[in-house]
């Protein structure tokens, strides 16, 4: 099991900044891949970064050079600084954990925090 939560979010102005935090515990050894992924009303969940074991890093287009990823190296703490913020970027943002899956070994898991909502306006 691995268990997820999310802090940070907030009421920012159009150009601001934010920094997203994620506190994870139990089987994290189980997770190849982390990130941030978010949800507007209406819409698909959508993938914002990930980042790999190897510390590969990949972001959405909509946020290339504008949100960075960033973890501690046992991967307890994921942060997501987001800057430039649009309002377009408002959503709830999910923490993930992309796991092998403790049944099949052909599997994954995808664990999931209860989100933080990010909400840009003016």
């Amino acid at each position: 099991q691995v268990l997820l939560v999310e802090s940070g979010g907030g009421l920012v102005q159009p150009g601001g900044s934010l920094r997203l935090s994620c506190a994870a515990s139990g089987s994290i050894f189980s997770c190849n891949v982390m990130g941030w992924h978010r949800q507007a009303p209406g819409k698909e969940r959508e993938l914002v970064a990930t980042i790999f074991r190897g510390g590969n890093t990949n972001y959405a287009n909509s946020v290339k050079g504008r949100f960075t990823l960033s973890r501690d190296n046992a991967w307890n703490t994921m942060n997501l600084q987001m800057n430039s913020l649009k309002p377009e970027d408002t959503a709830i943002y999910y923490c993930n954990c992309n796991a092998l899956s403790p049944t099949s070994s052909r599997r994954t898991i995808d664990y999931w925090g209860q989100g933080t909502q990010v909400t840009v306006s003016s």
